[in-house]
């Protein structure tokens, strides 16, 4: 099991954070939840940096802290919820390591939804901005970042991922002994993660610029499915062979993630291992299900699989 650790009040939306944080009406707020439950259920299996060196490590954590990413990062679902639209949980991982570390300072620019080009753009939810760039966060008295983006470019929507769920569920029908998802997709999803890691790597180099003191952890993603399909059967609805095929992505996803961010000098923080067993489809979950049981989006983290994220994250940092 993960250590638990305790986030300090201080390292929430207060004013000791500088984030930009986004506080769209409450009506858009059910809407983003009504939309992300509604395309899981359609689904119901989705996938859904400054420098590195040596001497960066001793410090990493002790000046300015910023936690960038999508929804993974911002523990969309997970009690207590802020910002927004950008669902961000002062549980989040991002905010646990922040309680351990104790930095001088933390900001939390993570937000549900966001795909790479969040990082050096204003991020939009059907037309309307609820977040701005990320990177603006970062400035050179930062000594640690950490980052969890790249799976929501797996769609072309707001919604990210949540169209392969879309898609993955709708054509099942099609051919239910078969992988009609993986038929349908062919090679044109690793297609669109060469593009988007080619732009996180990229990116990565502007963070190095920007903080050039600061260490760079690129968190991977966890286990949302298991590595055997059968496990999954009457709790997605989607066919054997698509749900390997969805996992096959999932790690297609992580590896060429962990490519960028090694090639960029960053540290890549593996999730998938540390989760393994404890899937959506496992009985003891750390990313939900389809239908949650407890407070996450679903097929995210959950509470614990945030405090397992965060243990990474230490255990990456000698902690």
């Amino acid at each position: 099991m993960p250590r638990a650790v305790t986030p300090s009040t201080a390292n929430t939306d207060t004013p000791r954070s500088t984030a930009n944080t986004c506080a769209p009406q409450s009506t858009a707020r059910a809407k983003k939840w009504s939309s992300a439950l509604a395309g899981a259920g359609l689904l119901a299996a989705t996938l859904t940096t400054g420098v590195s060196p040596a001497h960066a490590a001793d410090t990493a954590g002790t000046g300015k802290y910023v936690a960038l990413g999508d929804s993974y990062a911002a523990g969309a679902g997970v009690l207590a919820q802020s910002a927004g639209l950008c669902m961000r949980s002062d549980h989040n991982y991002g905010h646990l390591v922040a309680a351990a570390l104790a930095p001088s300072s933390y900001v939390d620019k993570t937000c549900a939804g966001a795909k790479v080009s969040a990082l050096t753009e204003p991020q939009k939810d059907a037309g309307i901005v609820v977040n701005g760039p990320q990177l603006d966060a970062v400035t050179a008295d930062t000594s640690l970042i950490t980052l969890t983006i790249t799976g929501n470019n797996l769609g072309r929507s707001d919604f990210g991922f949540g169209d392969v769920a879309v898609v993955c569920s709708a054509v099942t029908l099609t051919n239910p002994f078969g992988a009609p998802c993986r038929d349908l997709y062919k090679d044109t999803l690793s297609t669109w993660l060469d593009s988007a890691t080619a732009r996180l790597a990229k990116d990565l180099g502007t963070m190095r610029a920007k903080a050039p003191k600061a260490r760079v952890l690129v968190v991977g993603y966890p286990s949302v499915l298991p590595d055997d399909p059968a496990k999954c059967l009457g709790k997605m609805p989607v066919t054997t062979g698509d749900l390997t095929f969805l996992r096959s992505v999932l790690g297609e996803l992580n590896d060429k993630v962990a490519k960028a961010a090694t090639g960029a000098g960053a540290t890549y923080v593996d999730t998938l291992g540390p989760t393994k067993g404890h899937d959506s489809c496992s009985a003891d979950k750390w990313v939900e299900g389809l239908i949650p049981t407890s407070p996450a989006v679903p097929l995210h983290p959950n509470a614990t699989g945030e405090r397992a994220m965060a243990d990474a994250v230490l255990h990456a940092l000698g902690r």
